[in-house]
């Protein structure tokens, strides 16, 4: 299929052939009939991309804050490198569309019909493509009267709506709209059908009269004298009962204007992007209340309600972002009296094929424009099965397929392992067309698809890297052993006990082998610090501090269903660390946590037990400063002390004396290692690089550690 893509790093826009993407659970897979470019947001995406690294650093000082935070804790090279992979990730365009439905997820089978018409709604979800994957609650069946042309502006229209919702005018209340764009013609169209009297406000005096043609009971040339007198003759001197700006400029002249047409304790709203210096003493006077409204309405950037598909219960909130689109659609239907007319505010039409120059008509302002569609023709196309050459790999090869390809995987896990000799990198399939596009062309891949069947059926694959989130990592190692083929999965292995049953049976009777990303056991200082704890043949102590980082209440890594919490996805990374330093099993596993406040469990200490005689303490906490060290390492055994910190410097104390060496070339967390040893491993037909035992040994051991607290005792592997 094709897909409009903009580089995030020079701003390039171009229409690009991508994999199709695959319907999932709770999500439908829609064909594309027309999609809208809302000129203002895509405008302002745009021309972020096309600034310069120094451009970019101006327009975002909060992002230059989180990079020196970086840069002081990890040092220049991995935030060098971190930066640069965020940048070349591809941008999808696009958010507002409508399309047929072709293929319904599991969860959804009756609430949905193949062949329906309906909307889509979400940034990255709904895009300027042929075919889009949109979970249940950013979609609204389109009426049977409504074109395609029309419900592609569901989105933006949801949008204007939140605005009117939360200015919540009574009937007969005067409501001044400044800026009338698209979302401002729309939130005046919606005023009007609510009963208020709108005043429409711009520099454009076309779209005033287009204003006047849908409804607004007065326009005015902004900067023409006698505003303030018109408002006052109209509201018989009382002044605005509420103002929804939906302008777009970097003045705060918006806030002023709005303080002078407004009445006595009258409601603000803004739904554009405006300056925000707003003028104290008349906003204070007047006791005015201003509101940003939250785009399409409540459950906007709520990751349960979009991705997930949680209701709201309807008592406490009756409108959400779900409800605002599909109510806007009906209100598109001819058959009513009074509707909101979009089809009055298309000025231009493009072939999908020439969406290039639809966007270099909106970027370059050459003519007047407002509601720019794209129109796709969707004449079908049969599916092509991939062909697979059936020699197998040579002896001694490596032969990569890759599912997965989020940030950490272009940033640090392909970029190792392009830098290895005698990889061949085969197929690459994540669930997004773009990403995988993005991905094969960035590292050399033969081919990139969103199937994964595409890798696991090849039977010139002979090691696949897992790199997905957390919670199909057993299934899709199991299923890769199953297909003959090693696995290097990212951690953890598992989220639960039948997880790793499902894994070890598979494993059972695979002539392949599998391990698990625990890279630091393969960190140089880690190395050496190991080979000197095994002169000792006594009990060691170990102490492991983890300054995480606070991690957002709503990341998919707090989700049970998805991340398993950062105790299963993180914390699994010291355990196994623990585990290498001790070179014995674990017996038990103790574990207590601080009260959780916000988000997950993330503020816990952890007591290994080894079958030697020694102990591993874990403090693990996202309590501290994201700008100080983020691992510190001591070990103690046969008066040795061992320190390392944070991976950039080295201290070994024994003999009354001190030695340091620092990282000569920045961290070194062993990624290049770890993946070298892989590959090394399947080219010669195994064993694994780490003893496989180990590794189920170390996942049972993080899933005691919730069973620990849950319990509130001790738990002993293998009870």
């Amino acid at each position: 299929m094709k897909q409009v893509i903009q580089s995030a790093r020079t701003g390039k826009l171009s229409l690009k052939p991508v994999p199709e993407p695959k319907v999932r659970g709770g999500t439908l897979l829609v064909r594309t009939e027309a999609s809208l470019i809302s000129a203002g947001t895509e405008r302002m995406v745009i021309d972020f991309a096309k600034k310069s690294l120094a451009g970019k650093a101006k327009e975002r000082p909060d992002l230059v804050k989180k990079v020196l935070d970086k840069a002081r804790r990890d040092g220049l090279m991995a935030t060098f490198k971190a930066v640069m992979a965020r940048l070349d990730e591809p941008l999808p365009l696009g958010y507002s569309a409508a399309g047929r439905v072709v293929a319904i997820g599991a969860g959804l089978e009756g609430a949905f019909h193949i062949g329906q018409r309906v909307a889509m709604a979400g940034a990255g979800l709904a895009n300027h493509a042929e075919l889009n994957v949109v979970p249940r609650n950013l979609v609204a069946a389109i009426p049977d009267d409504v074109s395609d042309d029309e419900a592609c502006f569901g989105t933006l229209a949801a949008i204007a709506m939140a605005g009117v919702r939360n200015l919540a005018p009574q009937l007969g209340d005067v409501v001044a709209v400044l800026g009338v764009g698209l979302v401002g013609q729309l939130a005046a169209q919606l005023l009007a059908l609510s009963g208020a009297r709108v005043i429409a406000i711009d520099v454009d005096a076309q779209r005033l009269a287009l204003a006047k043609a849908n409804g607004a009971e007065l326009t005015w040339v902004l900067g023409q004298a006698g505003l303030p007198e018109a408002v006052a003759a109209l509201t018989g001197g009382v002044g605005c009962d509420g103002v929804l700006i939906a302008a777009a400029t970097d003045s705060s002249e918006p806030l002023e204007l709005a303080a002078e047409l407004a009445r006595d304790r009258a409601a603000l709203v803004m739904v554009g992007k405006t300056g925000t210096e707003f003028p104290y003493a008349a906003f204070m006077k007047k006791e005015l209340r201003i509101m940003v409204s939250r785009s399409y309405g409540p459950g906007r950037y709520d990751e349960d309600f979009e991705g997930r598909g949680v209701k709201y219960p309807v008592g406490w909130v009756r409108w959400t972002e779900s409800d605002n689109l599909r109510e806007c659609v009906r209100l598109m239907s001819p058959s009513l009296r009074r509707r909101l007319d979009v089809g009055s505010l298309v000025t231009h039409r493009f072939a999908f094929d020439k969406a290039e120059d639809a966007y270099d008509l909106v970027t370059t302002r050459r003519e007047p424009s407002m509601g720019v569609v794209l129109k796709y023709d969707n004449e079908t196309k049969p599916a092509v099965a991939p062909v697979f050459n059936q020699a197998r790999p040579a002896a001694g090869a490596c032969v990569l397929g890759v599912i997965g390809a989020g940030a950490f995987a272009r940033t640090v896990l392909l970029p190792e392992l392009k830098r290895l000799p005698g990889i061949t990198f085969q197929t690459i399939c994540t669930t997004r067309g773009q990403t995988a596009d993005h991905a094969a062309q960035a590292f050399g891949f033969g081919r990139a698809t969103t199937e994964i069947d595409d890798v696991l059926k090849d039977p010139a694959i002979n090691a696949v890297l897992v790199a997905t989130r957390h919670s199909n990592h057993a299934e899709l190692t199991a299923r890769c052993l199953a297909a003959g083929k090693s696995v290097i999965v990212e951690k953890p292995l598992a989220l639960d006990h039948a997880q790793v049953n499902q894994v070890i049976a598979a494993r059972e009777v695979s002539s392949g082998f599998f391990t698990v990303g625990f890279n630091r056991r393969f960190a140089p200082m880690i190395v050496e610090a190991a080979s000197l704890l095994a002169r000792h043949q006594g009990a060691k102590m170990l102490v492991l501090r983890v300054n995480a980082g606070a991690l957002p209440a709503e990341s998919w890594v707090n989700a049970a269903e998805e991340g398993g919490g950062r105790i299963l996805g993180e914390v699994c990374h010291f355990i196994d660390l623990a585990r290498a330093l001790a070179a014995s099993p674990i017996l038990s596993v103790q574990a207590d946590a601080a009260q959780v406040s916000q988000g997950g469990c993330d503020d816990l200490t952890v007591t290994l037990a080894f079958r030697d005689g020694s102990l591993a303490t874990i403090i693990y906490t996202a309590q501290g400063d994201s700008a100080f060290s983020k691992e510190r390492f001591e070990c103690f055994a046969g008066g040795t002390v061992i320190a390392i910190d944070n991976f950039l410097t080295l201290s070994i104390t024994e003999n009354g004396r001190t030695s340091v060496r620092k990282a000569k070339m920045g961290q070194d967390k062993g990624h290049r290692a770890e993946l070298a040893a892989f590959a090394a491993a399947v080219a010669a037909g195994g064993p694994a690089p780490v003893d496989e035992a180990e590794l189920v040994e170390t996942a049972r051991a993080t899933i005691a550690v919730l069973e620990s607290l849950r319990e509130g005792r001790r738990i002993v592997l293998g009870d």
